[in-house]
């Protein structure tokens, strides 16, 4: 275990504001090694103006923030498997030690002992972080290190029997020391950190664990929550003549609060259902009804009144790539309308 160096704890409160401004380095990222969120709305949130169809770029840090069951491990998991399936490694650092085996089989998560990890301090993760050495992903895939969550994540000193009353200001200067050490090396293997953490509540509004640095060196930062209204998905069925329901499933709104990649601010609804994952075909479905304004839902060669109706019919002909394109290509239409129409900038 390293030891903890003793300061004042103002000298502790001084540095922890401070550190991130000693190095700022703007990560564009790498497109050629990407992955996918499982969602076609929320990839093309993040990314959709740089590179057809979207997606989380290898070379950067991104951080996933929200209240509790919004769906921050669903996208990780979701993350997780699509690295894999693009021939990526990954490895996983669970500090809240909430990755079930039936959680991971739901989102086709697969996981060798060695890549499964349960950090209990930040040191832990940036160790496991500098210490990995996985071959290079083939193009077009990504290695990714994901953490779940930030939050969880204490100080050596905070572990011991004495405790620690500064440990939210010596945890802060960890993950600044932390990501200026290991930055470069993050970016220079192509790895992508994702991470998630949760929100609280601040004298000055919405704030995160851990301090300033994962805000500053994170080129990409998501904010997931529930709508104001119509948060559950609920399945209604009729029994011996009575109707019953259920929730099954939630609907989250994704923004990017920031990015070097691509735009932000933009949104994306991601759907969720237990026992099954991110639901991009609904989300899909939705998403072309609402943006063309029409009265039924457009499953590519019919249409459908009932989404429900819907969704079975892209699945049982497999037209979801094809549904997944004519999603791209309308949002890349929209995003044209916007585009400002300027001459170069004239510069002294």
């Amino acid at each position: 275990m390293p030891p903890i160096n003793r300061r004042p704890s103002d000298q502790i409160e001084e540095e922890a504001e401070s550190a991130p401004e000693e190095m700022h380095i703007e990560n564009k990222g790498n497109f050629e090694y990407s992955v996918s969120t499982g969602s076609t709305l929320l990839d093309l949130a993040i990314s959709g103006g740089k590179v057809k169809g979207g997606g989380i770029c290898g070379g950067i840090v991104t951080e996933i923030f929200g209240p509790p069951s919004a769906g921050k491990t669903a996208i990780l998991s979701e993350i997780c498997t699509s690295a894999q399936n693009r021939g990526g490694r990954t490895r996983f650092l669970d500090p809240e030690a909430r990755l079930v085996a039936e959680y991971a089989r739901i989102y086709g998560v697969d996981l060798k002992e060695t890549d499964y990890h349960r950090p209990d301090t930040v040191n832990e993760v940036f160790n496991l972080i500098r210490a990995w050495d996985p071959p290079p992903a083939p193009l077009g895939g990504c290695n990714v290190i994901l953490t779940d969550s930030l939050a969880a994540l204490s100080s050596e000193a905070e572990l011991s029997e004495k405790g620690d009353k500064m440990a939210g200001r010596r945890i802060a200067l960890m993950f600044n020391e932390g990501l200026r050490k290991t930055c470069r090396q993050i970016r220079h293997n192509n790895f992508l950190i994702a991470c998630s953490n949760q929100v609280r509540a601040g004298d000055f509004g919405e704030t995160t664990p851990g301090g300033k640095g994962i805000p500053f060196y994170a080129s990409l930062r998501m904010r997931i929550g529930p709508p104001l209204k119509d948060k559950f998905i609920i399945k209604k069925v009729k029994i011996d003549g009575k109707e019953h329901e259920k929730v099954i499933g939630i609907r989250s709104i994704v923004e990017v609060r920031k990015s070097s990649i691509d735009d932000p601010y933009r949104k994306a609804e991601v759907y969720i259902l237990f026992n099954y994952g991110i639901d991009d075909i609904r989300g899909n479905l939705q998403w072309l009804k609402n943006v063309r304004a029409r009265t039924k839902y457009q499953a590519m060669d019919k249409e459908f009144q009932q989404l429900r109706a819907a969704i079975s019919h892209i699945e049982e002909n497999n037209l979801e790539r094809e549904l997944r394109n004519t999603v791209i290509d309308v949002w890349n239409e929209i995003e044209h309308r916007f585009k400002e129409k300027r001459k170069p900038k004239l510069r002294d």
